[in-house]
């Protein structure tokens, strides 16, 4: 067997606040859950993206709690990477220059496509790539 796809992808942020303003108003993702001080969601296609406060992550669930999820957590940048066309990237690097966001490298692959990194406001690295870089 194997899996189908990635289904959530999570990075852990510093200041849930500003993750989520930078989430929503400069890359444009829709908020589907939240807990203060623990965690925010978002849809992004047929996936979603967690964003988590990896101090709280890292507590262990109560005996009782409705969803026992185990600890977890990372420090440090995390990347995540999002599926864009050559015009896309055009225009996100338009778009997040516009909005402050330094374009921190642009990238022509070996195999074809391209891509460019920012980071967020927790230093996570962040891409926009053509899918063409994989070629899937």
């Amino acid at each position: 067997m194997q899996p189908a796809a990635v289904l959530e992808s999570a990075l852990y942020v510093t200041d849930l606040r500003e993750a989520e303003r930078f989430y929503t108003e400069v890359l444009g993702l829709e908020v589907i859950a939240r807990a203060e001080g623990r965690h925010v969601f978002f849809r992004c296609g047929k996936g979603v993206v967690l964003l988590f406060n990896a101090d709280a992550t890292e507590i262990p669930p109560a005996p009782d709690a409705k969803l026992p999820v185990p600890p977890h957590g990372a420090r440090g940048p995390g990347h995540l990477c999002f599926a864009a066309t050559g015009e896309e990237i055009e225009r996100w690097k338009e778009s997040l220059t516009a909005s402050g966001v330094a374009i921190e490298a642009e990238l022509e692959w070996p195999n074809g496509g391209r891509s460019i990194y920012f980071r967020d406001p927790s230093g996570n690295s962040l891409e926009f790539a053509e899918p063409s870089i994989w070629k899937l």
